[in-house]
């Protein structure tokens, strides 16, 4: 990198959904890990299965890099790095915290937490297949989503 050049800091997009979904959501969650790592973006999340495991493994397998905010000690076998939180479902909080744009795909009660904080913050929530509700910008696909998330915000 030359002098002129400026450092940029990578995107990171927090990939919520629920720990059992269908086999649909899974094969979307995967290709939104794929397309966020294609981009250069870093995927957070919750760090469990479902949903957050099949995104990291899309990550993971492109090359990308994908970050658990877990529960308690353990997360996916699919994660670059653990952020090991004792906090059960208030790592919501941290998740949603630290990104600068989610991606909703489908979910729980859970999900509609982190949906509500994000908005409430301000942080941008694009979704797939998810909670109906005011402020989540349904997108069309994986292709939308991520380049809303990533280019968009």
């Amino acid at each position: 990198m030359t002098s002129n050049q400026a450092w940029k800091r990578k995107k990171q997009v927090a990939v919520i959904g629920a720990s059992s979904a269908s086999e649909s959501e899974i094969l979307l969650a995967k290709k939104i890990g794929s397309l966020l790592a294609r981009a250069g973006a870093i995927l957070l999340s919750g760090g469990m299965g479902g949903i957050m495991e099949a995104s990291c493994q899309g990550a993971i397998q492109e090359g990308g890099v994908a970050i658990g905010i877990v529960p308690g000690c353990e997360g996916n076998p699919f994660l670059s790095a653990i952020i090991k939180t004792q906090m059960n479902h208030a790592r919501n909080f941290i998740l949603i915290g630290s990104c600068d744009a989610v991606i909703a795909i489908g979910g729980e009660y859970g999900t509609l937490t982190e949906i509500a904080y994000a908005l409430k913050s301000q942080i941008p929530v694009y979704g797939l297949s998810t909670w109906d509700i005011p402020g989540v910008i349904a997108c069309t696909g994986p292709e939308e989503a991520v380049r809303m998330a990533v280019i968009d915000t």
